[in-house]
């Protein structure tokens, strides 16, 4: 392979891993979500930050146990858990806390895109379709990790009836960094949801440092 080939193929490993590593499906989540209720005549609901880090801090809190998240018998952190580890975690003002409205919660081995975890993982009967359209819900948040960057992946959608700009708010506006795992509302990119992305990355390493040896580097 040619210098100027090896450049090429470089190059766009590069650009590719960046474009990919923009992507949040967290984010992506969401707005499926208000894509399907606004096409239910409800209303798109308004993604919250603060909100969507408590998402991702309720998916820590099953330390990575599929059996006791998944279904309809999924348990629940206990309710304390929200000012006393949560917030605090997440950097949110404890005073700003709102009622959480309802959740959506799924559990898998498999990573698969945000539509397919909505569609096939967190609405799957009458009464998850109850929680979607709810009309008492007036923002949401979510959260998709895998545990430890792996396997199992978790996704969660927390909603709740609090009122944009007071409810969920974040110490300075920024939340604490959190990982692994992403969260939405906060236009970041998602951190180990997926382990593609470090795959990727060490793809293009690999690739760099075969083309340092070509050139004599």
């Amino acid at each position: 392979m040619s210098v100027i080939t090896w450049i090429l193929v470089a190059s766009l490993l590069i650009v590719s891993v960046q474009a990919d590593s923009k992507n949040n499906p967290a984010d992506e989540l969401v707005a499926v979500l208000n894509s399907n209720r606004t096409a239910h005549k409800s209303s798109a609901l308004a993604d919250n930050p603060g909100l969507g880090c408590i998402a991702l801090q309720y998916i820590k809190a099953y330390q990575g146990d599929c059996k006791e998240a998944g279904g309809a018998d999924a348990k629940k952190p206990i309710e304390s858990s929200f000012a006393d580890t949560f917030a605090p975690n997440c950097g949110v003002e404890v005073s700003t806390l709102g009622p959480i409205t309802g959740r959506l919660l799924g559990c898998q081995s498999k990573y698969v895109s945000p539509s397919e975890a909505f569609s096939n993982l967190l609405i799957y009967d009458s009464m998850t379709l109850e929680i979607l359209y709810s009309k008492n819900h007036t923002e949401v948040g979510a959260g998709v990790s895998g545990s430890d960057g792996g396997s199992p992946y978790f996704w969660c959608v927390l909603f709740s009836n609090g009122s944009a700009n007071s409810s969920f708010v974040l110490d300075g506006g920024v939340a604490k960094t959190q990982r692994p795992g992403c969260f939405s509302g906060n236009n970041d990119d998602c951190s180990d949801a997926n382990a593609w992305h470090s795959s990727s990355w060490s793809l293009a390493i690999g690739v760099l440092i075969a083309l340092s040896y070509t050139l004599g580097l």
